[in-house]
């Protein structure tokens, strides 16, 4: 039996959201009738669309007798994540070919790195660039020659665009080839520690740049459970990608018949193949539920509260924080790993990955179980590949097999869901609530109030945050500054608790996944520059900081006061960041997923 709760807030999406679907139903469906690409264009524009192929993959693509799929990468050599996906499109070409069909790499989206630019000036347009990512996912299709869709993204930013870029030609069947994480290097606790020395002057630079090569060592995603790894979960559970997929090793013989199998079964979805599936299928209301519920399962990024509204946007559904929050109330926290935990993303794998924890969640009464996916229904959503002898089949994904880090029978790490949405007289945010430990979930204090996170470093390194305080960072929202990440923050807030000082964050910036174990209210709406109560707050207001109770409230009082806005605009001038200023002026606010498209 289905969850009351569940069922009540899928019906409320559907219900609040019947005019937005409507009408992107109308727009899709109306592409959908006007028939395939290749019939509507001219002798031209295939001679265009075919001039660099192969003779034979030329004649096959005019001959329009079998799918031709478009290929949409996120290949970069810098990125560990992405730099798997080089080889990718000729694998992909090579598979369809076996079957008579044809791949085209459609076009390439931006992938910038959060990790890269963490802390620098190039993180004031990460946000921005998942936006970008969309409209340059429509860009790569908009030559129309294609039957269906792979796309090769998994990081921040570049999946969610990517998909909201794909939700804009939903007429035609669409799945992600994931790549898989790096092997685990150092633990993720010494990372922290590591960090925190080298923050309180305890270490060199070179010791500090020895620990993190050895963390960020190869190929594939960041280990720990971050917005990356977030991504492909949330995705999987969505039916996105073959099922047990999302966590495969890149390289792997596995991880190659995995790739194998999406380009095949990607062509029995197109209006060639016996099961044609658009992706308008896909993206439902009900699915997209599920992946919340995977989300808030397992304990992920709090950047999914953005992107997850604007995907569903994107599909026109309307969905909210409070969907979020009533969904956490129901929903146990069944995953284990880092930040919440020691253990990693390759342990979640180890013990079932994505197929175990859906077939939980489905025990549970707590999934959608009519629903179907890219390359199948709700049922194959809890099998997982096996290569046996060079062949691939997918077996009944069985039980957890380490219920410290996966459980799948009864019992679980906290009876809520890993995020958790605050109110209060100073805004809506949201914390990762499953990475602090309960003794740190309320802090009643001064706060210490910041323009900037570089500021708070200043002040940290020149003794004047000695104290019980909730930091205050503001101007950080997507209209002031992009809305960057704060990990930089991290060591000096995880000294401070360590010394025994009460601390927590506030801010109308983002901190991800890794937001770890200082209590943290994030994406707090409205931001500062557009209203939002952060920009009155002083030094020495007295904040009451409830994760518990799910309050962030200011018990000295606001009344009379005047906002004094910098001049955020002057800060952003360099790095090619002058360029986003119209992003900046158009960007919703957090609550409404932080973008400009919609």
């Amino acid at each position: 039996m289905l969850n009351s709760v569940v069922r009540e807030v899928t019906e409320r999406i559907e219900k609040r959201s019947q005019m937005t679907r409507d009408a992107y139903m109308n727009m899709v469906l109306a592409q959908e009738k006007l028939g395939r690409g290749r019939k509507i264009l001219t002798c031209s524009n295939l001679a265009h669309a075919v001039a660099s192929e192969k003779d034979a993959d030329k004649a096959t693509i005019l001959k329009d007798e079998t799918a031709n799929i478009g290929i949409v990468s996120a290949y970069n050599d810098m990125l560990s994540a992405h730099c798997p996906y080089k080889v990718y499109p000729d694998a992909i070409k090579a598979e369809v070919a076996k079957h008579g069909a044809t791949a085209q790499v459609a076009g390439c989206v931006p992938a910038m790195c959060d990790g890269v630019t963490q802390g620098q000036p190039g993180m004031d347009m990460s946000l921005f660039s998942r936006d970008i990512i969309a409209q340059s996912v429509a860009v790569s299709l908009s030559h129309n020659v294609f039957d269906g869709v792979l796309l090769l993204g998994i990081c921040d930013k570049i999946a969610p665009g990517m998909i909201m870029g794909a939700i804009s030609y939903g007429h035609l069947p669409t799945a992600f080839v994931p790549a898989g994480p790096m092997s685990t290097g150092i633990s993720n606790e010494e990372k922290s520690e590591i960090r925190q020395k080298y923050t309180a002057g305890l270490l060199d630079k070179s010791a500090l740049q020895q620990m993190e090569c050895a963390c960020y060592h190869s190929q594939g995603t960041c280990t720990f459970y971050g917005t990356a790894n977030s991504n492909q979960l949330v995705l999987e559970a969505m039916g996105l990608m073959l099922p047990g997929s999302a966590f495969v090793p890149p390289y792997t013989d596995l991880r190659r018949a995995l790739n194998d199998e999406a380009a095949a079964r990607i062509l029995d979805k197109t209006c060639f193949g016996k099961d044609p599936c658009p992706l308008y299928k896909v993206v439902t209301a009900k699915n997209l539920v599920n992946a919340v519920v995977a989300l808030l399962a397992s304990g992920g990024s709090t950047n999914l509260t953005l992107h997850l509204v604007a995907i569903a946007k994107a599909a026109g559904y309307i969905l909210t924080w409070d969907d979020f929050s009533d969904l956490s109330e129901v929903v146990p926290l069944l995953v284990n790993i880092y930040p919440n935990a020691k253990p990693d993303i390759n342990a979640l794998q180890a013990a079932g990955g994505v197929p175990v924890l859906m077939k939980a969640l489905y025990k549970r009464g707590l999934v959608h179980d009519d629903v179907v996916t890219s390359f199948g229904d709700f049922a194959s959503q809890m099998t997982t590949p096996v290569l046996n002898e060079g062949k691939l089949t997918f077996v009944d994904c069985g039980e957890s097999k380490d219920p410290k880090v996966l459980i799948s029978g009864e019992g679980c790490f906290n009876e809520k869901g890993g995020i958790k949405v605050l109110h209060g007289n100073l805004g809506t945010s949201v914390i990762k609530i499953s990475a602090v430990a309960p003794e740190h979930h309320h802090v009643k204090a001064p706060a210490r109030v910041f323009n900037d996170q570089h500021d708070v470093e200043r002040a940290y390194k020149e003794g004047k945050l000695n104290q019980d305080a909730v930091i205050v960072v503001r101007y950080a929202g997507p209209a002031a500054s992009g809305m960057p990440e704060l990990h930089k923050l991290m060591p000096v807030l995880g000294n401070l608790q360590k010394a025994g000082y009460k601390v927590a964050l506030l801010t109308d910036g983002r901190l991800s996944g890794a937001s770890g174990k200082i209590p943290s209210a994030l994406h707090v709406s409205p931001e500062a520059l557009r209203g939002g109560k952060l920009a009155l707050l002083k030094d020495g207001d007295l904040i009451d900081f409830d994760a518990d109770a799910g309050t962030v409230n200011c018990l000295t009082s606001l009344e009379g006061r005047v906002a004094d806005v910098p001049d955020v605009e002057a800060n952003e001038q360099t790095y090619g960041r002058y360029l986003f200023k119209s992003c900046r002026n158009a960007v919703s606010s957090a609550d409404e997923g932080a973008t400009f498209l919609f």
